[in-house]
């Protein structure tokens, strides 16, 4: 699956994927204006045009990139492990067609509500998730 910025000056490449996760925290609804919707990627990123790419440090413990050409949101990374949460919209070719999960939902904006019928986690549960799955604890 393959997917690029606006300007095309960055193209990521990574398994085919078929589900979008949804974050509503405020950091990303910040970052985007609404709630980031992602294809979820754990491992090395394939990266054409690294040379544009701008990450900022968002927390202790992720950073966002994007392109340094068109501004286009490429993803979020936890700095710790290769987990990555690839902006959805990068990749319009591709059958995005389930709507996984949503995360952070305590902290999602009242002017909005997804229709859609999916887990839903508060960013505790959201962490506590994720550390299970990489073996980690307290």
């Amino acid at each position: 699956m393959k997917g690029h910025c606006l300007c095309g000056a960055v193209t990521i490449t990574v398994p085919d994927i078929n589900e979008v996760a949804v974050c509503h925290c405020a950091t990303c609804r910040r970052w985007g204006g609404g709630p980031l919707f992602t294809v979820d990627h754990d491992g090395k990123l394939e990266i054409k045009g690294e040379d544009h790419i701008a990450d900022y440090q968002s927390s202790d413990w992720a950073e966002r990139a994007f392109c340094k050409t068109c501004g286009s949101h490429l993803y979020y990374h936890l700095k710790f492990h290769d987990h990555f949460a690839l902006s959805a919209g990068l990749f319009q070719e591709a059958d995005l067609s389930k709507l996984s999960q949503q995360i952070f939902i305590d902290e999602k904006a009242a002017y909005y509500d997804l229709a859609n019928d999916t887990p839903m986690l508060t960013g505790e549960e959201a962490f506590a998730a994720f550390e299970a799955a990489n073996g980690e604890s307290d």
